[in-house]
């Protein structure tokens, strides 16, 4: 009783935290931002690969068609659908097992593939197409083809919303968030078995809707809330830290995360939630990212800082921008560099009645760090 009371006022706390802290950002710039890439269409993710390869999520909520997973070209600033144009064509009359109808994340992951969260539905707030939409499709970045499909049909729901993931590959495990019906997903990456955790538990729920640039963001239906979105693993695989969009980070042990993936008697809220803690009360967020020492890298999506999170839960900002407007899932590289792109996602035309107000170009800036990725993060 006294872990959940404990959990009830993190969460009461971060909410009176949310009313007091909800403000935008017109400060200076920071010349330490480095415009790294320019793009005529939002990106809500990039990852690179050790020997320069750049591969983006193209959020497409400005209203344009094309694909969404690209290969970008620096040399002369061009771009691919990646792996192929077929993938990434997707209609009624096409195998949804197949062919991407909704990519929600892709990164590199630890093995050096590319490894991509297809949520499985072709429209924002539509429903997933079951069993064969929602799925993670891993890419050989050696051979550019689909080396393996995982469907996570028998794991997700018609209002979920599949939405990164991450790995330990130590125990053979990868982990993801449901942003629309709130929980968590364990994934064996030998078997392809995938378990819910957690599952409708107070931390993986949305207490109050995003906000964005000191305004609540509001889809036809009202307030837009988001539940468990932003996740990361601790560099030694001992904790994984998860939040909805709207803040309030915990963290749990990845061992009980692991053990419920077997043991249906612990998989309960009312047990494996008793392992949950309140880590840090983090703000409207876009995405996240981790670094080798431990360090969380939070994007405060309210008033356009990223914040610094430390392994004991100590939040600092680390640079505060008005031209990081919603940066979302970051990503740190082989240099040192935080990546952020920035999506406007909160100007995009699901949240403002179908009229896109994002100022283009769309840029995707770098920020030196001095530490490298998590070793079990991506190569």
């Amino acid at each position: 009783m006294a872990t959940i009371d404990l959990k009830c006022l993190f969460f009461a706390f971060a909410l009176l935290f949310r009313l007091v802290a909800l403000q935008s950002y017109n400060g200076p710039e920071d010349p330490r931002l480095n415009v790294e890439v320019v793009l005529d269409v939002p990106t809500n993710g990039a990852s690179t690969t050790p020997d320069g390869r750049i591969f983006f999520v193209l959020a497409r909520v400005d209203g344009s068609t094309g694909p969404q997973l690209v290969e970008y070209y620096p040399s002369n600033q061009s771009m691919t659908a990646y792996p192929n144009e077929e993938w990434n064509s997707y209609s009624g009359d096409k195998d949804p097992a197949t062919h991407f109808l909704g990519v929600n994340s892709q990164r590199v992951g630890p093995d050096g593939n590319l490894w991509i969260v297809d949520k499985g539905a072709t429209a924002f707030g539509a429903p997933v197409n079951l069993p064969d939409g929602p799925k993670v499709v891993v890419v050989d970045l050696k051979s550019n083809e689909v080396h393996r499909t995982y469907p996570m049909g028998n794991a997700t729901r018609a209002s979920s919303l599949l939405d990164d993931i991450r790995f330990h590959n130590s125990t053979g495990k990868a982990y993801l968030t449901d942003a629309g019906s709130p929980g968590l997903v364990v994934l064996d990456l030998v078997s392809g078995s995938a378990v819910r955790v957690l599952d409708g538990d107070l931390s993986t729920k949305e207490y109050m809707p995003v906000s964005a640039e000191g305004r609540i963001v509001y889809v036809q239906d009202g307030p837009w809330y988001v539940s468990a979105d932003q996740l990361e693993v601790s560099p030694d695989g001992t904790y994984f830290y998860y939040q909805p969009s709207s803040g309030g980070m915990s963290r749990i042990e990845t061992k009980w995360l692991d053990q419920a993936f077997y043991n249906s008697s612990l998989n309960s809220n009312a047990i494996l939630g008793q392992y949950v803690e309140p880590y840090a009360f983090t703000t409207p967020t876009g995405g996240t990212a981790i670094d080798a020492d431990g360090n969380i890298y939070d994007s405060d999506v309210d008033s356009q800082r990223i914040i610094k999170i430390s392994p004991n839960g100590t939040m600092t900002t680390l640079i505060q921008d008005p031209r990081l407007l919603w940066v979302d899932a970051m990503w740190i590289d082989a240099e040192q560099r935080l990546w952020m792109p920035a999506a406007q996602l909160n100007r995009g035309a699901p949240f403002n009645n179908g009229t896109s107000k994002i100022v283009k170009p769309n840029y995707v800036y770098t920020l030196d760090i001095g530490v490298g990725p998590s070793p079990i993060d991506h190569a």
